[in-house]
């Protein structure tokens, strides 16, 4: 059997410090993977002088799976978002965020387990029609939703519903105001919703939805909505388990997969042996299962539970008093 190339972008700030104990992690899992590490981020402005090079680029289409740190976007003008840029040019349309309460976390609920499915590639972070008048007294941006990128994102949602034994979807829109962008999703919705009775199907208002998730969380299964929604909804549910440190992303195509943690680099305990890295991990747990490699995801995913639920060498933003090193060790020493 070949084995399975992983292109590696440990990114900018703590990104090389989460993603080295991540690696690490997979490895004493027995996962045997190569790895082909590549630039990207602030890192790859000062070696290559751009923040996206073409070689990483290549890697990425090259190997299909990726495992990414946090990137740095430089501030200002001329400066596209990298993640943005990646989900564009490699056509990852459907973001996935699960969020799944640990205990020890001290978060404010408990048996949470949700997972939202986010379109990535339309909306308003499409990028069309951003303009600011001359004199500065005006600023356009365009929203656009296709019933194909619609239809997609929709039925991916179900298939992993399907797939994952989940029992019910919730559609979030604001058609009652966005009549026309929202209006088509919403439609679109209800037609994909037909075609699984099997699934219990429910659609939301997005301000509502926010006020029923923080009221009760747990008549939440699996999210469908569009791309800013769906960007805002799924901080939102990291606050639910204990915040961003504990939510994993995955952005999937038809072609190529990239695997991420969604918090920022952090710049300010960047070197400083402090980041928590279980975002990195559960977003490798993530990865794992995509490549069919359940058992080694299961394996991991205990590991990391214990580590915080016990409270050994755990790091400060889940009530320890240890770094990444410490808390990385304390894993390894479960596998």
């Amino acid at each position: 059997m070949t084995q399975q190339r992983i292109t590696v972008i440990r990114g900018d700030g703590i990104g090389p410090d989460i993603v080295n104990a991540t690696l690490q992690i997979l490895d004493k899992a027995g996962c045997d993977f190569a790895y082909d590490f590549a630039d990207a981020g602030l890192m790859a402005l000062e070696n290559h002088g751009e923040l996206l090079p073409q070689q990483t680029l290549d890697l990425i289409a090259k190997n299909r799976i990726t495992l990414k740190g946090p990137l740095t976007t430089p501030v200002g003008e001329g400066f596209t978002s990298i993640n943005v840029s990646l989900r564009k040019q490699f056509k990852l349309f459907a973001n996935v965020r699960p969020v799944l309460s640990f205990k020890g976390t001290k978060a404010r609920y408990e048996d949470i387990d949700i997972i939202t499915v986010r379109e990535n590639t339309e909306g308003m972070y499409s990028g069309l029609g951003q303009k600011v008048s001359e004199d500065g007294r005006e600023a356009e941006a365009m929203s656009k939703i296709t019933r194909e990128g619609a239809e997609r994102i929709l039925t991916f949602a179900y298939e992993m519903a399907l797939k994952e034994g989940r029992k019910k979807v919730t559609a979030v829109h604001k058609a009652n105001i966005l009549k026309s962008t929202s209006g088509l999703f919403l439609k679109v919705a209800r037609e994909v919703a037909e075609r699984y009775p099997q699934i219990e199907s429910t659609e939301m208002i997005v301000d509502n939805t926010c006020m029923q998730l923080v009221m009760n969380p747990h008549q939440f299964d699996v999210i469908v909505t569009t791309n800013l929604f769906g960007d805002i909804i799924s901080d939102l549910c990291a606050g639910l388990v204990g915040g961003l440190g504990m939510a994993p992303g995955a952005n999937i195509g038809e072609n190529c997969a990239i695997f991420e943690a969604v918090h920022g680099s952090a710049p300010d305990i960047a070197g400083k042996n402090l980041a928590n890295p279980t975002s990195v991990i559960l977003a490798a747990i993530q990865m794992l299962e995509h490549l069919g490699m359940a058992d080694k995801a299961e394996k991991i995913r205990l590991a990391i539970k214990d580590v915080i639920e016990s409270g050994d060498r755990t790091t400060r933003d889940l009530g320890g008093s240890h770094g990444t090193t410490d808390f990385t060790q304390a894993v390894l020493e479960r596998l």
